[in-house]
Order: structure tokens, then sequence, then C-alpha cells
């Protein structure tokens, strides 16, 4: 797999049918190593080792309602009254951030209700902050660690 944009982190690997997996920590299994599972798994160790958030509050790969449709987010990183601080939407190193990607999280967004957003493919990360008053998001530098999570 190709060198992402994130710290270097150890991974746990094994050989499955001819397939390679890596263990996600969050989902406590081994999953087929795709393209965008290496952004996914490269992001968790962010929020986890970076940015300190609880390994409890993350959750990763679920299905969610959107107009009857069934959707799956990326990762979500939780508040403690349960309420949503993160949703990450995560896109292979070979696929450009457009703002279809940007289309999809914020349509997401509209039930999730996340305090921020981030895009990446493990090359390019982006960071909002949601503006529900105002209906839009605002581009930061950088996610705020656990310090903030309420």
């Amino acid at each position: 797999m190709q060198k992402l944009n994130f710290p270097a982190y150890n991974f746990r690997f094994k050989n499955s049918e001819n397939k390679v997996a890596i263990f996600d920590e969050i989902r406590k299994k081994f999953v087929v190593l795709t393209p965008e599972e290496w952004v996914r798994q490269h992001v968790i160790q962010y929020l986890l080792l970076e940015k300190n958030y609880p390994k409890s509050y993350i959750n990763v790969e679920k299905i969610l309602k959107i107009n009857g449709l069934s959707k799956r987010y990326d990762v979500v990183v939780f508040n403690a009254d349960g309420s949503i601080r993160l949703l990450v939407e995560c896109k292979a190193p070979e696929v450009k951030i457009t703002q279809n990607t940007f289309d999809q999280i914020a349509r997401y967004n509209l039930t999730l209700q996340a305090d921020y957003l981030m895009v990446t493919n493990g090359q390019n990360h982006y960071f909002c902050q949601m503006d529900f008053e105002q209906e839009k998001y605002k581009f930061l530098k950088e996610l705020p660690t656990r310090i903030n999570v309420i």
C-alpha cells in the first residue's frame, strides 16, 4: 500500500484466502485491505493517537438511512452525551476530493448532525466545523483534540 499523508502507524496484517487483511481495533476484527480501508485505518489511528479521542467513542462503517436509502458512513466520533462530534468520509488515495465528496458528507450530516467533518483520501485532508444556524461549514486547519469533547 502506498504511503499516506499521516504519521507512521503500526498495523497488524494477515493473509486470508489469498487476500491481505488489516486489523481494525474499533471493529475488533480483520478486514480486507483495500485502498479505502488503508485510509480508514490511518484515520482511526490519527483520531486515537494524535487527537486522543477515546476508542469507545469511535464507530466505523455503520449503516444510516437517508431519504429511505441505506448509506454507510466511514467513521464517526461521539460526544459523551451520544451526539456526534465528528463525521469522517474516507476515499481511496487515487480518488480526487471534489465538490461531490463534500455534497456526500453534507447529505449524511443532514441526518447525523455532527459538529465537525473530515474528508480525506489519505493524501489531502479537509476539516470543517459546522454552522447549523447559517447552514454552512467553515474550513479549519486542524481538528480539535479530545480536550474539547463534550
